[in-house]
């Protein structure tokens, strides 16, 4: 069965726009080492709980899994422990026994799972480009359509349809 991977920051999940409202609400300067110190110390739970799903992922995910075409797994960036914590408590509420993968922001994601003919659904292209530079299948998750030279989806489950 062909692998999965589902980013969760700012494709299952908001998370980049409600970090960014709370930095702005407290003065946080706009810089890496300001932004990094942040997001270090961030209550992680608090900031889920603040959190919306992006375009009903958390059925678009169901429909995914129940499908059975793929093994599902989440894969994503965290900037310490306690980011990690939060989003593997919120992804085994909502998914019992899907796989989270949490991989340290400064490590490429495909330095950690095998991309090899892997499909990675993220809305970064950076790592999209990283993703296939070592082999793996790259999906642009984007609301506006904008792939930026990857095929797009802006639902989750539309994977089933474009990836043969």
């Amino acid at each position: 069965m062909q692998k999965l991977y589902i980013d969760f920051d700012g494709v299952i999940v908001n998370t980049i726009d409600i970090t960014y409202q709370i930095a702005t609400e407290n003065g946080v300067k706009k810089d890496y080492t300001s932004y990094l110190h942040f997001f270090q110390n961030l209550n992680w739970d608090e900031v889920l709980n603040r959190c919306l799903p992006v375009n009903n992922s958390f059925e678009e995910i169901k429909k995914i899994i129940n499908s059975q075409k793929y093994e599902v797994a989440i894969l994503t960036h965290v900037t310490s422990i306690h980011e990690a914590e939060a989003k593997i408590k919120l992804v085994n509420k909502l998914f019992p026994g899907l796989n989270i993968i949490t991989v340290p922001k400064s490590i490429s994601k495909a330095k950690v799972v095998n991309p090899q003919k892997a499909i990675l659904i993220d809305d970064y292209v950076p790592n999209l480009n990283e993703w296939a530079l070592a082999g793996g299948i790259s999906v642009r998750f984007d609301l506006d359509l904008d792939g930026k030279g990857h095929p797009v989806i802006d639902k989750l489950s539309e994977v089933l349809e474009i990836i043969h």
